[in-house]
C-alpha cells in the first residue's frame, strides 16, 4: 500500500474543491424551473458514477474509468459554478474549465494529476467509447431527474429538458429505462 504523499496541505486544498460540489446548485434547474432547493452538483455526479457503473458493468466496458470521468466531469464548478449556455460560450466554458481543472489537480500527486486530467480531456474530446457514453449518461440523468421534478412543478416546464437530452441517449437500455420513467405516471 502506498503511502499518503507527504504535502497534505495540498490535498486538503483538493478535497474542499469536492465537498464544494455540494453546495453548487446546478443553476438549469434555478433558471428555467425557479426551484429553490435544486440538486447539487454532487448530487448530479453521484447519480452519474451509480449509471456509470451499472452501464459499464452491463456493457463489460471500463467501468472504473467511467466512474473516475463521471466525478471529475464537472470538478471545476467546485470553483467556476455551474454555467449554463445562456452564462457563457461553449468555448469560453471550455477553456475556463480547462485552466481551473488543471489548478485542481495540480494539488495531487503528479501521476494521479496526469492521470485525472487525461480522463478528464478524454471525456470533453469524446475520444473513448467510455467518454461517449459518460456523454450519454449526463444526458439521461439531467433527464430523469427533469422527471422526477416534474412531480413538484409544472410538467410543461420540464418539456425543455427532455427535449435537450433526449435525442442523445442512445444505449437502447438508457432508453427503456427512460421510457419506463417517462410514462409510469
Amino acid at each position: 500500500m502506498k503511502a499518503i504523499p507527504e504535502n497534505t496541505k495540498l490535498l486538503s486544498k483538493f478535497f474542499r474543491h469536492v465537498l464544494n460540489l455540494k453546495t453548487i446548485p446546478r443553476q438549469g434547474w434555478i433558471d428555467k424551473l425557479n426551484l429553490t432547493n435544486p440538486e447539487s452538483v454532487a448530487d448530479h455526479s453521484y447519480s452519474m458514477a451509480v449509471i456509470a457503473m451499472f452501464l459499464g458493468d452491463f456493457l463489460k466496458i471500463d467501468t472504473t474509468k467511467m466512474i473516475k470521468m463521471t466525478l471529475l466531469h464537472d470538478l471545476a464548478e467546485s470553483v467556476t459554478g455551474d454555467l449554463t449556455p445562456e452564462q457563457a460560450s461553449k468555448i469560453n466554458k471550455n477553456e475556463l474549465e480547462e485552466n481551473t481543472i488543471k489548478a485542481i489537480l495540480q494539488e495531487l500527486p503528479d501521476s494521479l494529476s496526469k492521470e485525472y486530467f487525461e480522463i478528464w480531456k478524454e471525456y470533453l474530446n469524446k475520444s473513448s467509447s467510455e467518454s461517449l457514453i459518460v456523454h450519454e449518461i449526463d444526458k439521461f440523468e439531467m433527464a430523469i431527474q427533469a422527471i422526477q421534478y416534474s412531480k413538484h412543478t409544472n410538467k410543461k416546464l420540464i418539456q425543455e429538458f427532455l427535449n435537450s437530452s433526449m435525442p442523445y441517449i442512445t444505449n437502447p437500455k438508457l432508453k427503456e429505462i427512460l421510457n419506463n420513467m417517462l410514462y409510469e405516471e
